[in-house]
């Protein structure tokens, strides 16, 4: 009988965690080797970059299905379940289906780990079993997010036809390095031979090595800002509406019901990267607009309560914080905005919770379940440099910081509007906050 899936999500978590990155592809191209290539069997869209990649692999995936293709999409991390990472048709697979996967490759994954030095890793066997999925489905095109990095990461067995690098800012340092350029360099690595390279907006820095990458390898490219782009965008009541200028043509009139710039700009690196797939051909302008208005992000800048507000958004970086303070305050009145902030233990907490300061009324800092949290106290000392002690308050448990977050927002509210909070810092804060807040898609 096929394991559960809390014994197959026991057994991926007792792997090697997929922030541990050990620079070779020779364990996940020997299970692929194992398993046919099934990454070989579909066309592929593959995205890289430091933040926005999981709102544009959505996207892409929506508009990919209203020109009616198949479509497989793996994404990470997860905000709930591990099934969310592997999804078909733009559905997560269910838990019978995600048990199945592992079953599929499970006997492959005991030769690959037999004939090494190190066993699979948790992320390793998570993208055989996705490719697999794929294959047996099976899909017209994956669309396919790295999980750190692009040279090295598992998913970069797959060839893919366009590659999509969303911005790139300085994030997981231990890993990738301190330099932007080397971060861009491990990114660039997604671009392939004669692949079509989408490039969102980056700094000039990393211009320069994605364009020598694309140089090198004979590959094509299209940049934001010169080759598509944002027209015109309108912030409104659940969304913005926007004009997006593809490669081919403009689209106009098209409801985006996500909020910021900064998705704005996703949409249009998505467009680019469908027109691209489909040989420079236009996509049906309402069939962009069907698509693009069902979209969905869980978990960015996502509306979960009313009265006060709870407001959950995944930014675990500086970059990524920016992006969503100025999107915060453009799409929502909160008066006043209180932050509930839990981190990692590896990310630039004084960064990011300065990029909050300026929206932040107040903060209560708490922490998440894993072991890789930064403790709650600790956050608070980086906090109460930043806010000053008297805006901090400390809660370690999750559901106390809600709690606290929200009386303060209802308290603190005036007559010119009412609070918010805002829970944010880390993709699995956000997940933990979502379950305990009753939330399931």
């Amino acid at each position: 009988m096929d394991p559960s899936y809390r014994e197959v999500e026991r057994a991926l978590l007792g792997r090697w965690p997929e922030t541990r990155l050990e620079p070779s592809l020779a364990r996940i191209g020997a299970l692929c080797d194992l398993l046919g290539d099934p990454q070989h069997g579909y066309a592929v869209i593959h995205l890289t970059g430091t933040n926005g990649k999981t709102s544009t692999s959505r996207m892409i995936d929506a508009l990919l299905r209203v020109a009616g293709l198949r479509t497989g999409r793996y994404t990470s991390p997860h905000l709930q379940s591990m099934t969310e990472r592997i999804s078909l048709d733009g559905e997560p697979l269910t838990s019978a289906q995600f048990v199945r996967a592992f079953a599929d490759v499970a006997p492959y994954v005991e030769v690959v780990d037999r004939s090494g030095p190190h066993p699979m890793s948790f992320f390793e066997i998570a993208t055989g079993m996705a490719y697999a999925a794929f294959a047996d489905a099976p899909v017209d095109v994956a669309v396919v997010e790295v999980g750190m990095g692009g040279a090295w990461d598992a998913t970069n067995v797959a060839h893919g036809q366009v590659a999509v690098v969303t911005p790139v800012a300085l994030d997981h340092g231990a890993y990738l390095g301190d330099h932007i350029e080397s971060i861009a360099t491990e990114k660039a690595g997604v671009i392939k031979p004669g692949a079509m390279a989408v490039l969102a907006q980056q700094r000039p820095e990393v211009v320069e090595v994605l364009l020598r990458r694309v140089a090198e390898v004979g590959a094509t490219v299209a940049r934001e800002g010169v080759e598509f782009g944002v027209g015109h965008r309108l912030p409104g009541v659940g969304g913005q509406a926007v004009t997006l200028r593809g490669l081919v043509r403009e689209y106009d009139e098209i409801f985006l019901p996500l909020h910021g710039a900064h998705q704005a700009h996703n949409a249009a690196a998505a467009v680019a990267a469908v027109e691209a797939f489909l040989g420079g051909n236009e996509l049906d302008p309402d069939a962009v607009r069907e698509a693009l208005a069902a979209v969905t992000s869980p978990g960015r800048l996502e509306v979960v309560r009313r009265s006060p507000a709870i407001v959950l958004d995944g930014a675990h970086n500086p970059h990524g914080a920016e992006a969503t303070a100025a999107a915060v305050q453009e799409a929502f009145s909160f008066s006043p905005l209180v932050g509930v902030v839990g981190v990692m233990g590896d990310k630039d907490a004084a960064g990011l919770l300065a990029a909050f300061e300026p929206v932040f009324a107040e903060v209560v800092v708490t922490q998440n379940s894993t072991s890789r949290a930064l403790p709650a106290e600790a956050l608070a000392e980086l906090a109460e440099d930043v806010f000053g002690p008297d805006r901090v308050h400390v809660a370690a448990r999750l559901d106390d910081a809600l709690d606290r977050a929200t009386g303060l927002a209802e308290q603190a509210s005036d007559a010119f509007g009412s609070g918010g909070v805002l829970v944010t810092g880390s993709v699995v804060t956000v997940g933990e906050a979502r379950s305990l807040l009753g939330v399931r898609d």
